[in-house]
């Protein structure tokens, strides 16, 4: 497991991108054969990938987490932005094709991912925050997910948001997960931009040509920096930081948040006169 540590929102400020990267961005979590994860200082959020080939690849716990496996006292989001596979949660067997999500509740011990073709294999997001209650273990194909229409092309942010592991769907903790798919010719993620001192919230961009780029927002309103990030690539974002961004193509990303409550529309707007 790979550690974490963000910055405060002072010390960001003097930082160059590469130390930013360091301190905010995930950026090795998919590969092949490999299951990895990053514990971030973000409230406790690990964030991590599996990619099985021709073996399963099983959840391990850590000394950081003292407990006998990981979802002892914590929940778990899984999205499969891959081929066909499945998920083994105590001897369930959940098939995931793509962009189906997966909520793994506290208290499965035993749990495994397994591609059906290895030269198709699937890939699975991860993220995980602590959990104080034990619900139920659910799969929510795409298809079952809240589908919102967001934004107009004229304003470059034409999109759809489909809400996955969410209240009404899912009856987790603390963890809300989805995938947000801009349409063609839309580029800007989120807007208007905002934060929400109650949560915390990491995004993992895919679906793009690996020569193209997202140009992360990140920081506190008045004093915003930019990060260029590829293809698989997350970055956590504090209960302080703006989290917006804007691609040289169209692309996807997955968003989850850990919080004081689950309301996705619960945001502290900005008007674009607002950033610094």
């Amino acid at each position: 497991m790979k550690f974490l540590h963000t910055a405060d929102q002072v010390r960001y400020q003097r930082m160059t991108n590469a130390e930013l990267k360091d301190a905010f961005v995930m950026q090795a979590l998919f590969e092949p054969g490999q299951l990895n994860l990053t514990y971030t200082d973000v409230d406790r959020a690990i964030v991590g990938a599996a990619v099985p080939l021709a073996k399963s690849l099983a959840l391990p716990t850590h000394k950081e987490l003292a407990s006998a496996y990981f979802c002892e006292r914590r929940e778990l989001g899984v999205i499969n932005i891959g081929g066909d596979g499945k998920v083994l949660v105590d001897g369930e067997t959940y098939a995931m094709t793509k962009l189906d999500s997966l909520y793994v509740c506290r208290g499965s011990k035993d749990i495994q991912f397994i591609s059906n073709d290895e030269k198709s294999p699937a890939q699975f997001y991860l993220v995980s925050y602590p959990a104080h209650r034990t619900t139920r273990t659910q799969h929510v194909p795409l298809a079952e997910a809240n589908a919102v229409a967001m934004g107009d092309q004229q304003s470059s942010n034409e999109r759809t948001i489909f809400q996955s592991i969410c209240p009404g769907i899912v009856d987790s903790c603390q963890l809300v997960m989805g995938i947000t798919q801009l349409h063609n010719g839309s580029v800007w993620n989120t807007k208007p931009p905002h934060t929400h001192r109650r949560r915390t919230e990491v995004y993992m961009y895919f679906d793009f040509d690996p020569s193209q780029r997202v140009f992360h927002f990140m920081g506190a309103p008045e004093e915003t920096r930019a990060l260029t990030l590829a293809p698989g690539h997350a970055i956590a974002s504090p209960s302080w930081s703006i989290h917006s961004g804007a691609g040289s193509c169209s692309y996807s990303f997955i968003w989850a948040m850990g919080g004081e409550n689950q309301q996705f529309d619960d945001m502290d707007h900005l008007t674009m006169d607002q950033l610094g």
